[in-house]
């Protein structure tokens, strides 16, 4: 077993190849190959965090997403949100999540927090 870091887009490839190799390989766990297969993940792993970074969706964007996954209207959030207008005003990024909304959005419809609470997108009151 030869593993050198990923640098560059040649090398990650190379490490995919071999991963598909030791894949339809099926090793057995804690044979040489399980081990290497382990290994290369982990590289493949760190170099797709440093290469290909996906920043969290913008909470209004993630709650209207979770609005069309659930079949929800507009006014099928007042109860999360407030007034029919302060949903609406939501929605169109004209006032931010207070910190009440974010919880109520949170046990509600099951938005995850790190993508409600954004300090860099958002003020949460």
């Amino acid at each position: 077993m030869n593993i050198s870091p990923i640098r560059n887009e040649p090398d990650y490839e190379k490490v995919l190849m071999r991963v598909d190799e030791l894949m339809e390989l099926n090793p057995k766990l804690n044979t040489p190959e399980s081990d290497e297969l382990e290994i290369l993940s982990m590289l493949i792993e760190k170099y797709e965090e440093m290469h290909w970074f996906i920043s969290a969706p913008d909470p209004v964007e993630a709650i209207k997403f979770r609005m069309e996954q659930m079949g929800l209207k507009q006014k099928d959030l007042i109860p999360f949100i407030g007034s029919k207008s302060k949903v609406s005003e939501v929605l169109n990024h004209k006032v931010d999540l207070s910190l009440s909304m974010i919880k109520n959005l949170y046990n509600g419809l099951h938005v995850p927090l790190d993508v409600l609470i954004q300090s860099d997108k958002m003020a949460v009151r």
